[in-house]
């Protein structure tokens, strides 16, 4: 956080285990999903930073070449219709309504090597990411992607590079 306030970003943090942020899309959420409005009723904060954001840092662990549970139900539930996107009226192709975010940064760790993440999972988290979530919802949005491979074995010479990696690419 000090890195890119030091580079002129004006920061606020959303610590979804700190703020016992719910994933779990609630029936009434996914009900309103068609419905004329969203049911914003527990999110009134979350979906305020989103529309507002212009860059997103996502910081969290791969697990099982996915999203943690808990960031997927924040992107379930807070990456909405009528303010991450809109359904079109032919339930076609949604249409994208985060014109403002221009970046999101993502920092993730892995357990596995860098090997089996790219070349036979073809990077699955950066694909669903870049493609089906900021593809439908922010078209153009640049993606950076930092990935810190067997990070269990990691020692404090290897996490150092790493954060010093983050701060040249960042």
């Amino acid at each position: 956080m000090k890195h890119l306030e030091s580079k002129g970003y004006s920061i606020t943090l959303l610590d979804l285990y700190g703020a016992n942020f719910d994933p779990v899309l609630s029936a009434e959420e996914r009900q309103s999903y068609y419905a004329q409005d969203y049911d914003r009723s527990q999110l009134n904060k979350e979906l305020e930073l989103l529309v507002e954001a212009e860059s997103l840092v996502l910081v969290f662990p791969t697990w099982w070449f996915s999203f943690p549970a808990m960031l997927k139900g924040w992107i379930d539930r807070v990456w909405a219709p009528g303010y991450a996107y809109d359904h079109d009226a032919e339930l076609g192709a949604i249409k994208p309504k985060l014109g403002n975010l221009k970046e999101v940064k993502v920092v993730t760790t892995l357990g596995s090597p860098w090997w089996v993440d790219n070349l036979v999972m073809h990077k699955p988290v950066k694909r669903v990411l870049k493609t089906a979530i900021l593809g439908a919802c922010a078209k153009d949005c640049k993606v950076t992607f930092l990935s810190l491979y067997n990070a269990e074995k990691a020692g404090r010479e290897q996490v150092d590079k790493f954060v010093q990696k983050i701060k040249a690419k960042f």
